[in-house]
């Protein structure tokens, strides 16, 4: 199948101006000034007027669900396709949280495999929270050689529900995570929950700074929990190493204002991403902070973040658009993904004038048109 895009004002994230992009199937064929209808494509698209940028991409939510930490009633339910189509999310990264009991790993790879199935790109990262390894085969190194969508693996430090890992316990997993990805031909990351204690990310700069490993394996999030964490974290960028905004859990303050914040102190903004950690279990509170109830973290808040950087923050659009595109790209080493590029997967969501998402494009098929969702989940209807 054959599908032209017209007219498009394409950031890729560079911005390239008014381009026509043709697609074939999955993939961009060309990208020209001007590409002329011929009887052979199967679509026209005219997004005259329109923005079109990479599909976004979440390297880190909760596609099977997560919470409990109230019980069994707290858990969160699983993810829909619709959801992440609503917010232009092509491409996701499913993990698990607090809970490796309750919540298997290997219920998280179908559920990945679904969601690829259903036409959007999903991926997953093995284990939990605890430096006691959960996965699907024996061990992190052969997750990351024989599980197709591992790109990596989770673990958690400054929390009281982490396993409070050594720094020669984070080097095993990190050994692993970068052995493996050389033998499957992944980059292999190991992605890492901040908690709010004091320890903060000590261990992570110990272990680049005394013990050498390759700071590219590193991947910490929600780094934006508090002010001291993201000072802290600004180091580590400082080093080289990627650092992951999380915008739908706890923050010191806007997401989009610790960016700006990164900027002024010298950090580059491609060494910034944002992810949703949407879908963990939140606590609904009264006036005294007693949990009343419960919600889902959303997933639609990196789009936002993007948004309010650009309109309220007065970044450009080729910049802003780089925390959810081409910079979580690099980071997991998606080669195929992050930009619009010849060769490049066919992931695009297109925009209006005040950058409001109004037509989503996954794998060469349409998912939104004209804001309305036209694929949705199996169990979505």
């Amino acid at each position: 199948m054959l599908t032209l895009i017209k007219n498009a004002n394409v950031y890729a994230p560079q911005h390239l101006g008014t381009k026509d992009i043709l697609v074939g199937g999955e993939k961009i064929l060309a990208i020209e000034d001007n590409i002329e209808p011929h009887s052979t494509f199967t679509k026209i698209i005219d997004a005259k007027g329109k923005v079109v940028t990479p599909g976004f991409i979440d390297q880190h939510v909760h596609i099977i669900g997560a919470g409990g930490k109230h019980g069994y009633a707290s858990m969160t339910p699983e993810i829909m396709l619709g959801e992440f189509v609503a917010c232009g999310s092509t491409t996701v990264v499913g993990l698990l949280g607090t809970d490796g009991t309750a919540r298997s790993v290997k219920t998280l790879y179908a559920k990945t495999k679904a969601l690829t199935d259903e036409g959007m790109s999903a991926y997953m990262f093995t284990s939990y929270f605890s430096i006691d390894p959960v996965t699907i085969t024996s061990n992190i190194q052969d997750d990351m050689v024989f599980i197709d969508k591992v790109i990596g693996c989770k673990v958690a430090i400054s929390d009281e529900r982490s396993s409070y890992p050594t720094a020669h316990e984070l080097l095993k997993h990190l050994r692993e995570v970068r052995v493996g990805g050389q033998i499957a031909g992944k980059k292999g990351v190991l992605h890492i929950h901040l908690g709010k204690m004091s320890s903060q990310i000590d261990i992570l700069l110990e272990i680049v700074k005394k013990y050498e490993f390759p700071i590219e394996n590193i991947s910490p999030t929600h780094v934006g929990r508090t002010k001291s964490l993201f000072d802290q974290s600004l180091e580590f960028a400082k080093l080289g190493g990627m650092i992951d905004i999380t915008t739908g859990g706890t923050k010191y303050t806007d997401p989009y204002k610790s960016v700006l914040y990164a900027l002024e102190q010298g950090i580059s903004i491609d060494q910034l991403t944002f992810s949703s950690d949407g879908n963990a279990g939140l606590g609904k509170t009264d006036e005294t902070g007693k949990v009343i109830g419960f919600k889902k973290a959303p997933v639609n808040l990196n789009y936002e973040q993007f948004r309010a950087l650009v309109k309220d923050g007065g970044l450009p659009i080729d910049q802003a658009v780089k925390l959810i595109t081409s910079n979580p790209a690099k980071n997991l080493a998606l080669k195929q993904k992050g930009t619009i590029g010849v060769g490049f997967d066919a992931d695009f969501c297109f925009l209006d004038d005040d950058l409001t998402l109004t037509d989503v494009i996954a794998r060469g098929k349409v998912m939104m048109a004209d804001k309305e969702i036209i694929v949705k989940g199996n169990f979505e209807h």
